[in-house]
């Protein structure tokens, strides 16, 4: 390695951070500066590297430099073409890495001659993301004249101009998949080469492309394709940037297993009706019926639920019978399908006898709705052995980055899990958050937490009282996040007619509340799920983050099938369960401080938590050093100090 060249590569990161960002509204952050470096040495000798960075870091400035610095001084392959891939789990983050970021950059680069053009990148998704003009052109021809949704329709037909699935709104679940480009594209079709989504492949196989901005999913099957020895889906890439690496494992869960919904199964019978295979498609139906008459629990549950799958006689004769005719079809019908028909057929076929056989390289599992209604799922058991196999040994650089990689103090969980832990040691870094949490932050522990039933009515009741009168204290700006749907719809009813403030509850996917509660200037918002991370409330939205238990992983057949690995309960408890909370607390606990102004106080009301009890210990080795008050009377005298006259005005007060 040029010595020469690494030095230039490090003093251009000093001039960019400490000067040229600066200049364009940035603020100078040590912690940043010191991450990029450590990314480009990481780059520059080939190594793996896991980061962990806290909030407010800027992460994303330090790897995106990293890359194009590397791209600058040592030059790979032709003309130095070879694209680094950047991957994560959110297309929030995809679109602001495309449509912010890089432009940002690009433009500053520029105009101070790091780069002599512009950084060009490409989203790169999967097929079934994109319209498949041949099927576009056969189901607008099949919905002419017919009695349709007026918002469904519009969508529809605009896809004419707009080819990216996921860029229209208003389009049914239905007309996507009828439209989207199939699994496999017919060879004979005659737009082939001239449809938008091949035209589409041409331009992100461009040497001019530098950065591919992808989804973990689509980085493990580019991955899969390669050992497998198919065409890959990414260009050859020189380097590997994986930003949101602790939602890593759940996509390759999600990769390398397979699923069947009850949609699946209507899909596939509608396929084969509108081959004109009307028996056929009826036939299969009844069967598919069957078999999900022998799976149902014909309940409404109050949370969406994982079981084991087992394989009951009414089961096992239901896979039969659907086994059988779905081998029938293939045989009988073969000279006869369109390739890709024939393939969802065969797909089938194998995930079903993977719970007819027990295959036990699965865990065999049943997802059940909040309505009851069931899919089958097959998680894979070695996941971290596919990770090493299909990414680390390729002996590209990497870097791994999150907020969230380390439990406690410790990067030993998220090793072990991504398949790490085999490999030459990868090197670490913390990046902590340059956000003064001793001054702008206090964490509240109440001190008549009584023992309780988790569950209970006595819980329920305990937390509306205390969640108001913090409230009170706080005079609303309040996120409460709870870790279950049906503990937080018996808070919300105890507390509704008692509330002071405006009161908002979000379920699934309800992005207009969240809309609403951030218009609303005192608001108290109670929230699970996807809340827990990946949502900003910055400034004085939320002055008040209160925990309502501490995020413990609920138990399910994956988790049941990794304490197997185990020797005791114990050392299942130590080296997953309670990593697993850190992690998922200190996503919680980002919610709180988003910016360097940002003041807020935490309260975790979990008995568990508090001074003195089991779990305390482990909060605080997850949590950045914080003032802590047991007295509530201390939450109002932070708030007052802490905030202007404006801030306590009455005019969003609940009427």
């Amino acid at each position: 390695m040029n010595i020469d060249l690494k030095e230039q590569a490090h003093g251009e990161i000093e001039r960019i951070f400490r000067i040229l960002l600066p200049q364009n509204g940035l603020a100078v952050r040590e912690e940043q500066i010191a991450l990029c470096h450590a990314m480009l040495d990481t780059l520059l000798h080939n190594k793996i590297a896991l980061c962990d960075a806290g909030v407010g870091i800027g992460k994303t400035y330090a790897y995106l430099t990293a890359c194009i610095l590397l791209k600058k001084f040592y030059p790979s392959g032709p003309a130095g073409s070879q694209p680094v891939v950047v991957s994560t789990s959110s297309v929030a983050l995809q679109d602001a890495i495309i449509g912010e970021y890089i432009p940002f950059l690009s433009r500053i680069f520029l105009e101070n001659h790091i780069i002599p053009k512009p950084i060009r990148a490409m989203v790169r998704k999967g097929k079934e993301r994109f319209v498949c003009d041949a099927r576009l052109a056969q189901r607008l021809e099949a919905v002419k004249g017919k009695n349709k949704n007026e918002e469904q329709r519009k969508a529809l037909f605009s896809l004419n101009s707009n080819y990216d699935l996921d860029a229209v709104t208003g389009l049914s679940g239905f007309d996507r998949r009828q439209v989207c480009v199939p699994k496999v594209c017919e060879k004979t079709c005659r737009l082939r080469n001239s449809c938008r989504y091949h035209q589409y492949l041409k331009e992100a196989r461009s040497a001019e492309i530098f950065v591919q901005i992808c989804n973990h999913n689509y980085l493990l099957a580019d991955a899969a394709h390669r050992l497998q020895e198919l065409r890959p889906l990414l260009n050859d890439y020189r380097a590997l940037v994986i930003d949101e690496a602790h939602k890593l494992p759940d996509a390759a869960r999600q990769m390398y297993g397979q699923s069947l919904s009850a949609e699946d199964f209507h899909e596939l019978c509608s396929l084969l009706a509108k081959e004109k295979y009307i028996l056929a498609a009826q036939n299969l139906r009844e069967k598919f019926r069957a078999l999900m008459g022998a799976l149902c629990r014909g309940e409404l549950l109050e949370e969406a639920q994982r079981t084991a799958f087992v394989l009951t006689a009414e089961r096992e004769a239901a896979l039969r019978d659907c086994l059988s005719l779905l081998r029938l079809l293939q045989k009988q019908l073969a000279p006869h399908l369109p390739r890709w028909i024939l393939h969802r057929l065969g797909t089938t076929e194998q995930i079903l006898n993977l719970f007819f056989t027990g295959d036990k390289r699965y865990i065999l599992y049943i997802q059940y709705d909040r309505t009851g209604i069931p899919s089958l799922h097959a998680a894979i058991r070695e996941i971290s052995e596919l990770l090493r196999q299909a990414v680390w040994q390729r002996k590209i650089p990497a870097i791994l980055t999150s907020g969230t990689l380390m439990a406690g103090d410790s990067f030993e969980r998220i090793k072990r899990v991504l398949g790490l832990d085999g490999l030459k040691e990868p090197k670490e870094f913390i990046a902590p958050s340059p956000f003064h949490y001793e001054e702008n932050c206090l964490l509240y522990f109440p001190d008549d937490s009584p023992k309780r039933l988790l569950g209970s009515g006595e819980e329920a009741a305990y937390l509306a009282e205390h969640i108001c009168r913090l409230v009170e204290a706080t005079c609303g700006h309040t996120l409460v996040l709870f870790t279950s749907y049906s503990l937080m719809g018996a808070v919300y009813n105890q507390v509704k007619d008692r509330m002071s403030f405006p009161l908002m509850e979000v379920w699934r996917h309800s992005q207009d509340i969240i809309h609403q509660f951030k218009q609303a200037s005192n608001a108290v918002l109670f929230a699970a799920g996807s809340c827990w991370e990946g949502v900003d409330f910055p400034g004085d939205m939320v002055s008040s983050l209160i925990i309502t238990r501490l995020p413990f992983p609920v138990p399910d057949p994956i988790s049941e099938a990794e304490r197997e690995q185990y020797p005791s309960l114990k050392d299942y408890i130590k080296a997953v369960v309670i990593p697993e909370m850190q992690i998922k607390l200190r996503q919680g606990f980002g919610r709180a401080v988003r910016t360097e102004t940002d003041a807020c106080v935490v309260s975790i009301l979990d008995r568990r938590a508090t001074p003195d009890q089991r779990y305390h210990q482990s909060v605080l080795e997850t949590l950045p050093p914080v003032p802590i008050t047991r007295k509530i009377e201390d939450v109002e005298r932070f708030i007052r100090a802490k905030k202007g006259s404006d801030y306590f005005l009455p005019r969003e007060r609940a009427r």
